[in-house]
């Protein structure tokens, strides 16, 4: 045991410490505030005739609200983001590409689907029956015109996409809300797979692994916890932005038929502050998930202190009252 100097008599000990706590006045001054405006607010929702709270929860209880929120805003929320997360995860690995044309065309793609706000892309995919007014054709290109030489009236189309009747339909609105999301989760995953150290590149080209099996079951697994808490956000926030499907309309999503319930019956106020209590407790619910999965992925990554560095524990002997470091020598 290796000893920190001699035990000191009670003259050489130092006295009690009056130890004075800091003053916060700026803490106190905040909470006075925060605690205030809460007041006022709660005041406000519990005696404002305009928050018609029976109302409220009448209109949360409507079937119609209830099947809107389950195949409308839950089922657009999840189709999206696995649209966004695949094309963009593809998307990503394009521009990390040694080809230019992939590279090129994965950053005009994120550029433009960044650039326009969704709710223009929308109404956009809304209006898309007046691109194609006889319906969008699959098939071989100019088939029209190519038969038209031979003297045939006809075309060679495998089939035809009324795009009038897709466009305000569930399909229309996933494929909207993924393209747009796609441009952002590209570059979510190439920052997660961009912080993957090379040597795990070099490691797998040695063992004889594909780059797709790399990638795989190397790279993205160990990019999944800088991946997984923006991702977590951007799913809260696509489960927000779900309330733009009426510029397509969606009639079957949840906030249009809260508006309608609203427009009806001349209870806006009651009707959005339904929507707002599906909103505020889903949201909860995924960030709850988002937390599990970033400390599911994030294991063995977030050491804590005492496993970075050895800590030098200081305790006293009860022999001599002198000082020891613990895990020293004996």
């Amino acid at each position: 045991m290796t000893r920190i100097g001699a035990a000191q008599t009670d003259d050489e000990r130092p006295g009690t410490i009056d130890a004075i706590p800091v003053r916060r006045p700026g803490r106190i001054v905040a909470a006075v505030v925060a605690g205030t405006i809460g007041a006022l607010i709660i005041v406000q929702l519990i005696v404002n005739p305009a928050f018609d709270w029976a109302f409220t929860f009448e209109a949360m209880n409507q079937s119609a609200v209830i099947r809107g929120f389950i195949f409308g805003t839950l089922t657009a929320t999840v189709g999206a983001m696995i649209l966004g997360v695949a094309l963009g995860v593809g998307l990503a690995v394009m521009r990390m590409s040694e080809n230019p044309v992939l590279r090129w065309s994965a950053g005009v793609y994120i550029w433009f689907f960044r650039a326009i706000p969704r709710y223009v892309l929308l109404l956009i995919l809304g209006a898309a029956g007046a691109f194609a007014v006889g319906g969008l054709g699959i098939g071989i290109p100019f088939d029209r015109e190519i038969l038209a030489l031979f003297g045939i009236d006809g075309t060679m189309r495998i089939a035809t996409i009324d795009l009038n009747k897709l466009s305000t339909t569930i399909w229309m609105a996933i494929l909207g809300l993924g393209l747009s999301e796609a441009a952002y989760m590209a570059e979510i995953a190439r920052s997660g797979i961009m912080s993957v150290d090379k040597g795990q590149w070099e490691a797998a080209s040695a063992l004889g692994m594909s780059n797709g099996e790399t990638m795989r079951r190397i790279i993205l697994p160990q990019a999944m916890r800088v991946i997984i808490p923006p991702t977590g956000n951007e799913t809260i926030a696509m489960f927000k932005d779900t309330s733009l499907l009426s510029a397509l309309p969606l009639a079957t999503e949840m906030f249009f038929q809260f508006r309608m319930i609203g427009t009806a019956t001349y209870k806006l106020i009651p009707s959005y502050a339904g929507a707002t209590l599906y909103y505020v407790i889903t949201a909860t619910v995924l960030g709850i998930g988002q937390s599990w999965l970033e400390k599911r992925f994030g294991r063995g990554y977030e050491a804590s202190d005492a496993k970075q560095r050895r800590k030098t524990k200081v305790a006293v002997d009860p022999d001599s009252n002198s000082l020891r470091f613990a895990g020293a020598d004996h």
